[in-house]
């Protein structure tokens, strides 16, 4: 029992120096895998040996992920790629589905660009698409959020779904984790839509902080927003660099089932290559290049490759500061205990969500929970009936419904969503936040659900 005691005492640690000590949470992480070495008996001499171990074999394969998806993602956001993807999909759909067509576009501009980035790209499409449509400006946003929070949650190359990943040992596979996760990020973006729905024909000067006329007049038309990024990129210029590593990843998983469905030989090692996702990501990177426009090209692809390399620097530390973590716990007479423990109350997949949403819940980041989580439950997988690759992948998906579940005042997603929307903050639970916990529990359903088919 002590062993358990040490262990939630830990992961108080994190939630409390995270939040009302404000320390960062690589330090915060950093500092509970020294002390945990410690409480659990490890030989002082190999602590920091253990700590390191862990720190660089999570960031040797997935440390470049990370950085080149970020890349590919500020890339994505300065040209513009963003408002043709929200503008193919309002093409298609029409105008008929309003809360359909944000989530969708959500959910699409969210697979490499940050969720908190995407709303404020897309906010005054939003809210240009609600003065158009004339319907609330409320269920627009939640149904715009719960989107983008859909595949930031569970979609690769989205950093947190990829750190919980190689967590897991599924850095070589992340084609599976892809396409599990695109179904799971589906449904409960449509969960998050539908609850959006409940908002479509309520009055926003009641829900709202100024009245809705003014907040839409505020907002910037759709030829407006064009014109701001001036000349757009075409349909196949912004959804490529997204794509184009989803499918090369795919069809390299594929290609290595044991029964070769694509070929053997060169086929195999071809696809063998441009499935690794580093290389992948390179070829999305490239893609990438083609959006860049005017005459100093070179300029802007080193500037905003610098921007990326500095926005996935907090991840890249995070990330490797839970692979320590988790290191120390794999080390600790802790892991055979609790395993035997947790596979006696046979709780399987809701363990790994549970514990992430009492993480995300406590103190705000889906990305810090998913890390954290994941680097805490690697060692208990076999115990936990969860060793096997299909059940790696689904506790991947498990821990991100629950990094998921809620978004709210520690969260700067909530914020962002309620200030630039305008919603009042009792709005705001009862519609943001409210709508995430639908989606979490949603997806562990969803999760568990598969997990009866496939485990």
């Amino acid at each position: 029992m002590g062993l358990v005691l040490i262990l939630l005492a830990l992961v108080a640690f994190i939630v409390l120096a995270t939040t009302r000590l404000k320390l960062h949470p690589f330090l915060a992480l950093l500092l509970a895998a020294l002390i945990g070495g410690f409480a659990y008996g490890l030989p002082p001499a190999d602590i920091l040996k253990t700590v390191a171990a862990g720190f660089g074999g999570i960031l040797g394969y997935i440390g470049i992920v990370i950085v080149l998806g970020t890349i590919i993602g500020v890339i994505l956001e300065r040209s513009g790629a963003a408002i043709t993807m929200a503008e193919t999909v309002i093409r298609v759909l029409g105008e008929r589905f309003p809360t359909l067509t944000v989530s969708i576009i959500g959910y699409l501009v969210s697979i490499p660009v940050f969720c908190d980035s995407g709303y404020v790209i897309l906010n005054s499409l939003k809210n240009a698409l609600a003065a158009r449509m004339k319907v609330s400006v409320v269920a627009m946003s939640v149904a715009l959020a719960t989107g983008l929070y859909a595949t930031h949650t569970f979609v690769p190359p989205t950093p947190g779904p990829i750190a919980a990943a190689g967590n897991l040992g599924l850095e070589d596979n992340l084609g599976l984790v892809i396409g599990v996760g695109l179904v799971v990020a589906l449904v409960t973006a449509l969960a998050g839509m539908l609850w959006a729905n409940r908002f479509l024909r309520q009055d926003d000067a009641l829900l709202l902080e100024e009245a809705p006329s003014e907040l839409l007049a505020q907002s910037e038309s759709f030829e407006a927003l064009k014109q701001r990024y001036g000349t757009l990129p075409s349909a196949w210029q912004a959804f490529a660099p997204i794509f184009m590593p989803i499918a090369l990843i795919c069809l390299g998983s594929v290609a290595a089932f044991p029964t070769r469905p694509l070929g053997d030989g060169l086929v195999l090692d071809v696809l063998g290559f441009l499935g690794q996702p580093v290389v992948a990501l390179l070829v999305g990177l490239a893609l990438a290049c083609t959006l860049l426009e005017g005459e100093n090209k070179r300029q802007q692809f080193h500037d905003q490759v610098v921007d990326g390399i500095v926005s996935a620097a907090p991840i890249l530390l995070i990330t490797g500061a839970g692979g320590a973590f988790g290191a120390v716990l794999k080390a600790a007479p802790l892991t055979d205990y609790l395993g035997q423990t947790l596979s006696a109350l046979g709780i399987g997949l809701f363990m790994p969500f549970l514990v992430a949403a009492a993480l995300k819940s406590a103190q705000g980041s889906s990305t810090v929970s998913l890390v954290t989580t994941s680097a805490m439950v690697a060692p208990l997988l076999p115990n936990l009936g969860l060793d096997s690759e299909m059940g790696r992948v689904l506790t991947v998906m498990a821990i991100g419904a629950g990094a998921m579940t809620v978004s709210h005042a520690n969260d700067s997603f909530f914020w962002v969503v309620t200030q630039f929307s305008r919603m009042k903050v009792s709005t705001a639970y009862r519609a943001q936040t409210a709508a995430t916990l639908v989606q979490g529990l949603a997806g562990m359903l969803t999760v568990w659900v598969l997990g009866l088919v496939v485990l």
